[in-house]
Parts: C-alpha cells; sequence; structure tokens
C-alpha cells in the first residue's frame, strides 16, 4: 500500500480529511438507523458469507432501508471486473468463483430478516459466459421459493461483456433471460452525462446503457424501467436535463438524482455539490418530463425508497 492511499498515514490522510470537512451541512451523514436493527442485518450477512450493496457501497440511507424492511443484495461476489472512477465496490483483481449456494443463501436472509422488497444488483462480470444474467435468475426463484410475496427489483450491468461480432445479440439476449423471469422494476443506471462517460465509467457506454433499458421495454412494456446519475462530476444543468430526456426517450419510467461524494483519493474528486433546491428544481422538471417515480436529493442513491411507486 502507498503512503499515499494508507489509513494510518496522517500526512495521507490530510486531503480527503480537509475534503470530507468543507462538505456542506446537508451531506453531512445523518444517524444510520437503530443499533439493533443494523447488527441484525450485518449478522445475518456476516453469516452467510453474502454481500449487499448497503454495506459495500457505505450507503447513507441503510438504516432507513432496513427498517423499512428492503435492502439491496450484491451478487456475484465483491469484486468487479470493471474500474468505474466513482465507485466503492472492489476492482483491480480477478473475481471470485461464483458461490453455488449464493443464491439459497441470498433467500434465506430475505425470509429471515422479512424482506417486503428486495434489489437484486451485482459487480460486473465480464468474465461469465452469460455475463451473470443467469445468476439473477436463479437467486430470483430462490427467493420466491421461499417468500413469494416478496417483490424483487434488478440492478444489472450492461451484459456487454464477451467476445466476437455479436455482442449486441448477446446483449440483448442475456437481458431477455432476466426479463423472463418478470422482475417488478429493472434498472440500470447510466451514472452521468453523456460528455463524462468515458472518466467516470471506464468500459461503459452511454448508448449501451440506453439500450439496455430500450431493450427491456421492447421486450416486456409492463415492466417498469428505472435509471440514475450521481451529480458532482462536473456536468451541467443543461446536460443534466438532456440525460433525462434521453432516458425519456427509450421510455425509461424512474429516476434517481443523487450526489456524487468521493470514496478516497483514489476515486474521482467532486467537482461540484448541487444543493437541495437544484435537486427539488431538478426533480419537479423530471416529473414534468413524464418520470412516473422520481427521487431527487443529495442522499438519495439508485434502491432509495425503491419499493414506493410514486
Amino acid at each position: 500500500m502507498s503512503a499515499q492511499t494508507n489509513p494510518t498515514n496522517p500526512t495521507a490522510a490530510t486531503p480527503l480529511r480537509n475534503e470530507i470537512e468543507a462538505m456542506p451541512d446537508w451531506l453531512r451523514r445523518r444517524g444510520i438507523g437503530k443499533a439493533s436493527e443494523l447488527s441484525q442485518v450485518q449478522r445475518i450477512i456476516k453469516q452467510r458469507q453474502i454481500h449487499t450493496i448497503c454495506e459495500e457501497g457505505r450507503c447513507p440511507n441503510r438504516g432507513e432501508c432496513y427498517g423499512n424492511k428492503t435492502a439491496t443484495f450484491l451478487l456475484m461476489g465483491p469484486t468487479c471486473t470493471r474500474s468505474c472512477g466513482f465507485c466503492q465496490v472492489d476492482k483491480g483483481h480477478a473475481p471470485m468463483p461464483l458461490d453455488p449456494q449464493e443464491p439459497q443463501k441470498v433467500a434465506e436472509a430475505v425470509q429471515l430478516l422479512g424482506l417486503r422488497y428486495v434489489v437484486l444488483t451485482s459487480v460486473a462480470r465480464d468474465d461469465l459466459a452469460d455475463g451473470g444474467a443467469g445468476w439473477f435468475v436463479a437467486t430470483m426463484n430462490a427467493i420466491r421459493d421461499r417468500t413469494p410475496d416478496t417483490q424483487i427489483e434488478v440492478l444489472t450491468a450492461d451484459f456487454w461483456g464477451g467476445q466476437g461480432a455479436q455482442l449486441e445479440c448477446l446483449q440483448r439476449e442475456r437481458i431477455a433471460t432476466v426479463v423472463a423471469a418478470k422482475p417488478a422494476c429493472y434498472n440500470h443506471n447510466i451514472e452521468t452525462v453523456r460528455r463524462l462517460q468515458g472518466r467516470v465509467r471506464r468500459g461503459a457506454k452511454f448508448e449501451r446503457s440506453l439500450a439496455v433499458l430500450r431493450i427491456v421495454k421492447e421486450l416486456d412494456s409492463r415492466i417498469p424501467t428505472k435509471s440514475g446519475l450521481m451529480l458532482g462530476h462536473g456536468e451541467t444543468q443543461d446536460e443534466i436535463i438532456e440525460a433525462m430526456a434521453e432516458l425519456r426517450v427509450v421510455d425509461c419510467d424512474r429516476l434517481t438524482l443523487g450526489q456524487y461524494m468521493r470514496p478516497s483519493l483514489e476515486h474521482l474528486p467532486v467537482q461540484k455539490y448541487w444543493t437541495p433546491e437544484e435537486f427539488e428544481e431538478l426533480g419537479a422538471l423530471a416529473r414534468d418530463m413524464g418520470f412516473s417515480h422520481v427521487r431527487s436529493g443529495p442522499l438519495v442513491r439508485s434502491s432509495y425508497h425503491a419499493g414506493e411507486e410514486g
């Protein structure tokens, strides 16, 4: 570990500490919920050696979500095959083999926690033949076998990985696998505006992400689709509005807008802290554009209040 990233080196920690101290008051992390609720979830997750993006991503809303009987599970291990510049999830080395018991372990955790609404997401697994599409379905089936009334939202990668000239066909086949399992909502985040995709989302493309949402609607128009942006990478309001308009062109139904907060010095720096008033304005614009479900605020994340329809 270099001196720059060593958390025990007080000199190395100074820039990030200064950045945290400069954070606006509205981003100061709220209390994250009852200690008993947090410890119960963390114990059940740890005992089964499964992962949640709530914990891996250090989500500021996890206590609130746990209290509302919702959680977001991170499938296929904690290591991503891509290296996005904003993301807290582990990356940079080979992902772990799939745990054949993971679908059942997640289903058991859902049952024990009494979850009413579950979001299934994953690291990008470009090393797998189907990108992990079948794993989403296996986990959905396992949950439904134990708790058939639990609603399941999926938040997938773009399913673009692989070799050869037929990647568009492969992408569609993988999405079709997940769509056929009929999730309550299909989420895929564009994360940032078109101009900043290359810097923020290494390995992803704006058009590929729009294609995911378009293909879902082509395959089953009844499934609500959802996407989100993390603001603060240097985008302008006009660019945000343009991105929202492009999402509506592919019939994206739901939208989340939240503030990017730098996890470490190895991640991209924050270019701007958008104010709560600016988030309110953007949220109102999104509703006027026809999004049926909008969550817009500094601490909003893609699964925030996911089980609510309005």
